[in-house]
């Protein structure tokens, strides 16, 4: 009967850790303008496996945000970033291959998006294998909101809406990037480094490195 009881206790002991183990993945992206706490979608399998396995290669370490337009975004990524004289043009480089669209969640705040090649080129809209940004964007309208679910095709929540109005957010990019994270601590870091003065062709002037990291 002790054993029973003990292995009862130990499958409960079991099933409640199961139960309490978070189900997401978490990265920790650091720079000069503070730590920025991002948690990937499960719901964007292929574009958070890809993220994981280049964060545990160490591959975005000491790379730069190399494209950074104030109330839109902020991009990093190129591989050619690194170490990269103040002349060179960025934003061409990746690791050789996409990572097919798993496109769905929307652009708020916050949002942790793959950047791509637009255009004609690629109507599958498929993702860099390591380029993205994260949305700065600004307060939007509802009747802009409207505006875009006409266009788009899209149906917004109050919840959605709510979000996008008070928080901001770049809702014209919604249903044509793949959204596959977001920040959950930190957005002000994304306000700080939108305001760094940069050069034509948007590289900040002062190189702003990274660092990313998996964390708990």
């Amino acid at each position: 009967m002790k054993t029973l009881m003990l292995s009862i206790a130990f499958l409960l002991s079991t099933l409640l850790t199961q139960c309490n183990r978070d189900p997401f993945t978490y990265v920790k992206i650091h720079t000069d303008y503070g730590d920025m706490k991002v948690k990937l979608y499960n719901s964007t399998p292929g574009h958070r496996d890809n993220f994981i396995k280049l964060v545990k290669e160490h591959y975005y370490d000491d790379l730069l945000f190399h494209r950074v337009i104030r109330n839109f975004m902020i991009q990093g990524g190129d591989p050619q970033s690194r170490n990269a004289a103040p002349n060179v043009h960025l934003g061409s480089g990746g690791p050789g291959y996409q990572i097919p669209a798993e496109i769905g969640r929307y652009h708020f705040k916050g949002a942790l998006a793959a950047a791509r090649t637009g255009g004609p080129s690629n109507p599958q809209k498929r993702s860099s294998g390591s380029q993205f940004y994260i949305v700065q964007g600004r307060p939007v309208t509802e009747d802009r909101l409207h505006q875009m679910e006409q266009q788009k095709g899209i149906k917004y929540t109050p919840e959605d809406i709510k979000r996008y109005t008070e928080n901001g957010g770049t809702p014209f990019l919604d249903n044509d990037y793949t959204v596959f994270g977001e920040v959950i601590e930190g957005l002000e870091v994304i306000d700080k480094i939108a305001q760094v003065p940069t050069m034509p062709g948007d590289r900040p002037q002062k190189d702003v490195k990274m660092k990313i990291e998996l964390v708990k």
